[in-house]
């Protein structure tokens, strides 16, 4: 019965892109609607200001009612996290969009683009996992 809360929160996710989506016309790309906050649009920041609190909200949720959900030791060097963390960022420009708005938003509406983006995140995940630990030797 591990798998409950996955499914659990799948759910949950497919729910609220699916009522983003059908009530406002919105894909629930988490980037996109994180950088609409940075540079918004009249009328546009509140629904957004909302949408990125309910991700914390939701966080915290979870911190209280399992808080080992959040527990885990950092096995790898902070400077290639970092890096990590801007190649993924770099990434989500060049997609014009992040794995949620092109993963869950784009595939189930059967976009070609989004389905070319999902399948691209994938193979890069696939090589780079490939590359550090064949290669380089930085993942186990």
């Amino acid at each position: 019965m591990n798998f409950v809360p996955a499914l659990v929160g799948g759910l949950l996710i497919g729910l609220a892109s699916a009522g983003l989506l059908l009530l406002n016309g919105r894909v629930a790309g988490v980037t996109g609607i994180f950088a609409g906050l940075l540079e918004p649009r009249p009328g546009d920041k509140g629904w957004r200001s909302l949408f990125v609190a309910g991700l914390v909200a939701g966080a915290a949720v979870v911190e209280l009612v399992r808080p080992q959900t959040f527990r885990f030791d950092l096995v790898r060097p902070p400077l290639l996290i970092a890096g990590a963390g801007l190649l993924v960022g770099f990434g989500t420009r060049l997609a014009n969009g992040c794995t949620s708005g092109h993963g869950l938003c784009g595939v189930s509406r059967l976009s070609p683009r989004s389905l070319v983006a999902t399948a691209t995140f994938i193979a890069a995940g696939i090589a780079t996992v490939y590359v550090g630990h064949h290669l380089l030797g930085v993942l186990p």
